[in-house]
C-alpha cells in the first residue's frame, strides 16, 4: 500500500453527534472492525420512568440516555462518565451501571492487548495444506483492519474476511492452567469458493520470542471475542 493510500486510509475527522464528540475515519469503509455504531436513543414520549429503578421523571428527576445502549435512566442508575473508544468518543461519556462495567473490561483491551497485536509478534505459519511452516512476523495493522503476515512472503488479511478463529492451548489439567501455543484460523477471499485457513504455532527457542507469542494470542483471543460482538450489533 502506498504512503498515499494509507494516509487516506487513516484519516480522521472529528463529529459532534447527540452524544457528544467523535474522532471518526473520514471514510466509513475504513473504520476499526472493533468498533460499535451509537444506538439509537429511546424516545423521551416512551420512557417516563427510569429503565432500572423505575423513578418517575420530572422536574427534580431528571432522565438521562445510556451512551453506549441508549436507554433512559435517572441520574443515580446513570451517573457514570467512562471512555467509550468502541464508539470513538473523545471524552469519557455517560454509561448506565451494566454498561460502564462493559467499558470498563473493554478499556484494558485498548490499553493493553491492542499494543500487544499492533507489536506483533513471531510465529511458524502454515498456510492451507502445506507441509513446510514458514517463520513470519505477525502483528495487527495501525488501522485495526488487518492481519499482516511478514517473512520471505508477505500476506495482509482482512479482519472483516476472518471467519474462524480457534486458539490451540496446551498444559490443561483438571483445576489447572492452559498455555496459548498457536491460532487456527479461516478466513475469505473475494471470488474464492472456499475458506482458506492457516495455522500460526509459536516457536521453540529462549530467547523470549515464546512468551511474546503466547502474550500475542492471548490479546488476539481478547480481540476475536470483540470482533464477534461488533458483528452481533
Amino acid at each position: 500500500m502506498s504512503s498515499g493510500v494509507a494516509a487516506r486510509c487513516d484519516a480522521k475527522k472529528l463529529v459532534r453527534s447527540p452524544s457528544g464528540l467523535r474522532m471518526v475515519p473520514e471514510h466509513r469503509a475504513f473504520g476499526s472492525p472493533f468498533g460499535l455504531e451509537e444506538p439509537q436513543w429511546v424516545p423521551d414520549k416512551e420512557c417516563p420512568r427510569c429503565m432500572q429503578c423505575d423513578a418517575k421523571f420530572d422536574f427534580i428527576t431528571r432522565k438521562h440516555h445510556c451512551r453506549r445502549c441508549g436507554k433512559c435512566f435517572c441520574d443515580r442508575c446513570c451517573s457514570q462518565k467512562v471512555p467509550l473508544r468502541r464508539m470513538c468518543f473523545v471524552d469519557p461519556v455517560r454509561q448506565c451501571a451494566e454498561c460502564a462495567l462493559v467499558s470498563h473490561r473493554e478499556a484494558e483491551f485498548y490499553d493493553k492487548q491492542l499494543k500487544v497485536l499492533l507489536s506483533g509478534a513471531t510465529f511458524l505459519v502454515t498456510f492451507g495444506n502445506s507441509e513446510k511452516p514458514e517463520t513470519m512476523v505477525c502483528r495487527l495493522s495501525n488501522n485495526q483492519r488487518c492481519l499482516i503476515l511478514d517473512g520471505d512472503s508477505h500476506h495482509e488479511i482482512e479482519i472483516a474476511h476472518v471467519c474462524t478463529v480457534q486458539i490451540l492451548t496446551e498444559g490443561f489439567t483438571p483445576g489447572g492452567s492452559t498455555r496459548a501455543t498457536g491460532m487456527f484460523l479461516q478466513y475469505t477471499v473475494p471470488g474464492a469458493e472456499a475458506a482458506t485457513q492457516l495455522r500460526l504455532m509459536a516457536g521453540e527457542d529462549a530467547n523470549g520470542s515464546k512468551r511474546q507469542a503466547a502474550a500475542w494470542l492471548a490479546a488476539m483471543h481478547k480481540a476475536t471475542k470483540l470482533l464477534y460482538e461488533s458483528r452481533d450489533q
